[in-house]
């Protein structure tokens, strides 16, 4: 628990790039949004249901519109509204469930930027001192091209996780466990027990690749299969602590999405709309503060463990100076 309690203090000692994060989110998802607000507002046109669907929710014509509606508009429906998102969500990821290529895309272009972040966030972490934009963005470009290595990496393992293992676990595996099942509720027990297997294993790749991260900026890594290999290593000689802090992350991440199926809005129009996209941002913020927490905690641990708080191996980016001030300086 010392460090989650150290990942939370150094993620809190920087807001900005917990701010950044948003800002990021919040940027690429606004292109989704304008295409989608310009699909609804040709359906509606000077109609009646305009009306409607201003001062609340019509849901008549949200089942008129997903109907006829293709590509980025199959996305609105209920399930789009407060908590229910979450939840369409995680079945999503849980079920292999597709989305449409607009979002794909966009999706692809939010993971890539944090590949390019997450040098720099991890090294601000790892140093616990401001490292300022230059030193920031400095340790990005540094470990970007080596996080796309790592990337492909994941992707090899992803692919074989949601690519092969899922479709035989659910698709082959959990039909024949069931043949001669006649109670629902065993059913539904079988295919949770298949899910929380799915699941362990899909948290085991990310905690790997967690700490191969660290690893890599920590230590200044340029082999990404050495710092996987140095991952896993870490990770079977403290796999209490490193179990044992996954799973108290874990438990935050399900605090504040607990917090949120709380306050979480449902339709309306006017003021409760306002409210319900301020709440709803202010859950993205705490999602993301979380995962942030978990980069910083995976940080602080490795470091008691091998190393002292505030290492890293590499030295603190610095601006450049002017021909002029080396010129005063010889």
């Amino acid at each position: 628990m010392n460090a989650l309690a150290d990942g939370i203090r150094r993620v809190n000692r920087a807001p900005a790039i917990v701010a950044g994060a948003w800002a990021v989110t919040l940027l690429v998802s606004l292109p989704l949004a304008a295409v989608l607000r310009g699909m609804l507002a040709q359906h509606l046109g000077q109609s009646l249901a305009a009306d409607t669907a201003a001062s609340g929710v019509n849901y008549e014509w949200m089942q008129e519109f997903g109907e006829q509606a293709s590509g980025l508009g199959v996305t609105f429906k209920p399930t789009i509204i407060g908590f229910a998102a979450v939840l369409d969500n995680l079945s999503a990821f849980m079920d292999r469930t597709s989305r449409p290529a607009a979002i794909v895309g966009v999706a692809a272009v939010y993971v890539l930027a944090w590949i390019f972040l997450a040098g720099g966030i991890i090294d601000r972490y790892a140093r616990n001192r401001p490292t300022r934009t230059h030193g920031f963005f400095a340790a990005s470009g540094v470990f970007f091209f080596r996080f796309l290595r790592l990337a492909a990496a994941q992707a090899v393992v992803y692919g074989f996780l949601f690519g092969l293992l899922h479709p035989w676990l659910f698709d082959r595996l959990y039909p024949r466990m069931i043949h001669d099942v006649a109670v629902e509720r065993t059913a539904f027990f079988v295919r949770l027990a298949l899910y929380v297997v799915f699941g362990v294993l899909v948290a085991a790749a990310a905690m790997i690749f967690d700490y191969a991260k660290v690893r890599a900026v920590v230590e200044d890594r340029r082999s990404m299969i050495g710092a996987i290999a140095a991952s896993v290593g870490f990770i079977r000689r403290n796999s209490g602590a490193a179990v044992g802090l996954f799973a108290a992350n874990f438990l935050l991440f399900a605090a504040v999405v607990a917090l949120y199926a709380v306050v979480a809005p449902g339709a309306g129009g006017g003021w409760r709309m306002w409210a319900g996209f301020a709440i709803g941002q202010l859950y993205i913020i705490g999602r993301l503060w979380v995962k942030l927490v978990f980069w910083a905690g995976e940080t602080s641990l490795f470091q008691s463990r091998l190393a002292h708080a505030g290492y890293t191996s590499s030295p603190e980016p610095s601006w450049p100076e002017s021909p002029a001030a080396d010129a005063i300086r010889g």
